[in-house]
This record gives structure tokens, C-alpha cells and sequence, in this order.
């Protein structure tokens, strides 16, 4: 496999775990350092951008899904977002900072969207959360966390 095959994969995966799709970046981060054959900070920039860029998505989203509310076919209850949106005021922008964690993160993200968070803080504050989750990663793979 080609460098830039799996430079992409890694891609890909992260953005995909960043939207609503079941991935694992952190196994592929993991499964590329070992190898040995890639450099660990390119391999934590390509996968810190994929999900940044799926997180992305995920602001996108918020921010139209608005106009979908009051549908029958909203996959979100009315009480839900409501419930999201009170926490998203109460914690504000300094919660994407645990756009990282599993289950809650990517909702944080898409709440963002939906308050209309300006997108330069939103970026800065998911791209810190992600990068640190990533290097954290990659420092416990190489045993420096040890």
C-alpha cells in the first residue's frame, strides 16, 4: 500500500468517527504507529485534520438542521434538544473542548451548530480537543506515558 493510500484511509476513518458513523480512528492511529513506518506527527496531523473536518460536518449540520425541527421525521425529540441546547448554554464553547470523548462529543459539535457558535472559536477549541486526544494516544502507544 502506497503512502498516500494510507495517509487517506487514516483520513477518512477520523472524519468518519467525528460524524454519526461508528468508526475507531484511535485503533488505525494506534495499528499505523506501531508499524513503524510513518511519522507519528504526520500521522497525528492527518488524523487530528479528518476529524476536525468531520466535526466540521457536524457544525454544518447544526447550524441547518434548525429548519427541520417541527418535521415528523426529526430523529431528535423536541424535549432532547431542548435538553442539549440548555446544557450547551450552561457549559458554552469551553464544552467543545470535550468534542474527543465518545457518545457526547459529536452531539456537542452539532449543538454548537444548531447556538450558532462563531466558527473561528469553534474550530480552535475541536482542533486543541482533538489534536490532545490524538498525541495523548500516540504518547501512550510509544510508551511515553508509561
Amino acid at each position: 500500500m502506497t503512502d498516500l493510500a494510507v495517509y487517506a484511509g487514516l483520513f477518512l476513518v477520523a472524519f468518519a468517527a467525528a460524524t454519526i458513523f461508528p468508526m475507531q480512528s484511535e485503533a488505525g492511529l494506534v495499528a499505523l504507529i506501531v508499524t513503524e513506518q510513518y511519522p507519528v506527527l504526520a500521522l497525528i496531523a492527518v488524523a487530528t485534520t479528518g476529524n476536525v473536518l468531520g466535526s466540521t460536518v457536524n457544525w454544518l449540520l447544526g447550524i441547518g438542521i434548525e429548519r427541520f425541527r417541527d418535521k415528523r421525521w426529526f430523529p431528535v425529540s423536541q424535549p432532547a434538544l431542548d435538553k442539549a441546547q440548555r446544557w450547551y448554554r450552561r457549559y458554552g464553547k469551553w464544552s467543545l473542548l470535550l468534542s474527543w470523548m465518545p457518545v457526547i462529543g459529536d452531539p456537542i459539535t452539532i449543538v454548537a451548530g444548531v447556538l450558532r457558535e462563531p466558527f473561528p472559536m469553534f474550530l480552535l477549541l475541536v482542533t486543541i480537543a482533538k489534536t490532545t486526544r490524538y498525541a495523548v494516544l500516540a504518547a501512550a502507544t510509544l510508551g511515553i506515558m508509561s
